[in-house]
């Protein structure tokens, strides 16, 4: 999902495109290649020293993000010990942008991603609500066992302000245009438009991640 909302003729095509997997694209191509499966930043950013940092940009009411979910957690979840792996919600617009953003690091504060992080997609896309008014937003953490007035006050603080300042900084300081999409080390991205797939985008940070372990 882009800044400008894909019409339903890129939707069909994204599908069309996902058939034919990273498979097909490796066979034909090889290896990733700079400026076609994945982009290298002009100016390096900052990371924190001692692991390979690695960030998937996303946004809650994108449905590609919540189709790529489930392999992006299967992935995540087998990274060698020297990666570091975080989620940075994206805003492309004030709203619902932000307030999706507020949700998940709410969330966060509250050490509850694992068991509510994907609860939040099937909300948006399969319960069809829009999560995007406190009202809403607190009955449906009751109704999944969360506090919500605990949780509204994590949503309203001064704190997940500033991680939703910050993360609106890091996704323009990467030039993420669209989501989802993987940073690997302040240095390089790629997503699903740039590798093909969703599936192909792990391929190509997997090769990412192996290139700046080699370089040390």
């Amino acid at each position: 999902m882009n800044r400008r909302e894909f019409s339903a003729q890129a939707l069909m095509a994204g599908a069309a495109v996902a058939t034919a997997g990273w498979s097909g694209m490796a066979a034909a191509q090889g290896a990733p290649v700079e400026g076609t499966h994945y982009v290298k930043l002009n100016q390096p950013l900052q990371v924190p020293r001692g692991k390979i940092e690695v960030i998937e940009f996303f946004w809650y009411g994108c449905p590609h993000c919540n189709h790529f979910e489930p392999s992006l957690d299967a992935w995540q979840k087998k990274l060698p010990a020297d990666v570091a792996f975080r989620r940075v919600p994206v805003a492309f617009r004030a709203e619902p942008f932000l307030t999706h953003q507020k949700i998940f690091y709410a969330l966060d504060e509250m050490s509850l991603i694992p068991t509510m992080h994907r609860k939040v997609f099937y909300a948006i896309h399969n319960g069809h609500q829009k999560m995007d008014n406190p009202t809403e937003i607190a009955a449906f953490m009751q109704q999944n066992g969360v506090d919500s007035a605990k949780f509204m006050e994590h949503f309203n603080s001064f704190s997940v302000q500033t991680k939703t300042r910050q993360a609106v900084k890091l996704a323009a300081d990467y030039k993420i245009d669209g989501v989802p999409a993987i940073g690997v080390q302040g240095r390089y991205f790629t997503s699903g438009a740039l590798a093909g797939t969703t599936e192909g985008m792990l391929v190509v940070a997997d090769h990412l991640i192996d290139k700046v372990r080699k370089a040390g």
